[in-house]
């Protein structure tokens, strides 16, 4: 069982996930380079990580969305498997088009790196997060506003598909962080739920240590995955 960490150019998070999911959380993971068209066979799960992509060229995750590894990691989502795509993760995820929404650069044109409080809210196997938990974790990010029309809004909101919102709203439902529409830090797709993005960074709060380990149970969650891509065919 191992958790494939994609490797874009520009990628500087994918040891951190590495050393999260080995170390912090005791799974196996090896790092996956984008130029490769298919995964490991052990592949239980797979994490996009955060970074500057292709030096967000373009958008950010446009350029890495239509790289050669992509196809591969669309089949293993289509099939069930875990996906989860961290802060430049998130937005290749979203231009991949296997979530909703984009992320646009944050409403008051400043990269914010900072802690922020999260409300779990939504509804997926690898939320294992009691409902209507308050966590904290890292943010660092330029353009993580995320938007979506008002159909897809009020889609994500009726299928419990919002993973998590920001805790601090200005007066419109906002993130004040960074203008993030009705506060959403991440959401959830897949045909059984098993896509996640999210701007926040779970595998820089992994151990108490290191300031806490709120981002432990959803890095966890992979590693205790039993989806078998050996017995779906090659990704």
């Amino acid at each position: 069982m191992t958790v494939a960490v994609i490797t874009f150019p520009g990628s500087n998070c994918d040891r951190d996930c590495v050393t999260a999911v080995t170390e912090a959380c005791g799974g196996a993971a090896t790092r996956v380079f984008h130029k490769e068209t298919a995964l490991p066979s052990s592949t239980t799960a797979v994490i996009l990580p955060g970074g500057f992509s292709f030096g967000d060229y373009l958008r950010c995750g446009a350029m890495a969305a239509r790289s050669d590894i992509m196809p591969a990691v669309q089949r293993f989502a289509d099939s069930g498997g875990p996906v989860l795509g961290i802060c430049n993760g998130f937005q290749i995820l979203c231009e991949a088009q296997l979530l909703p929404g984009a992320l646009l650069r944050n409403k008051d044109g400043r990269f914010h790196c900072e802690e922020v409080e999260l409300d779990v809210v939504g509804r997926s196997p690898l939320l294992t997060y009691a409902p209507g938990e308050t966590i904290v974790l890292p943010i660092a990010h330029g353009e993580g506003n995320y938007f979506a029309d008002d159909d897809t809004l009020a889609q994500l909101e009726r299928e419990q598909r919002i993973a998590f919102r920001y805790k601090a709203l200005d007066s419109d439902g906002n993130g004040v962080v960074n203008g993030a529409r009705q506060g959403i830090a991440g959401v959830i797709g897949g045909p059984k739920r098993n896509v996640i993005g999210l701007m926040p960074h779970p595998e820089r709060r992994c151990r108490a240590l290191l300031g806490g380990d709120d981002g432990q149970p959803l890095l966890r969650a992979l590693v205790t995955s039993t989806f078998a891509l050996s017995t779906r065919g090659a990704a």
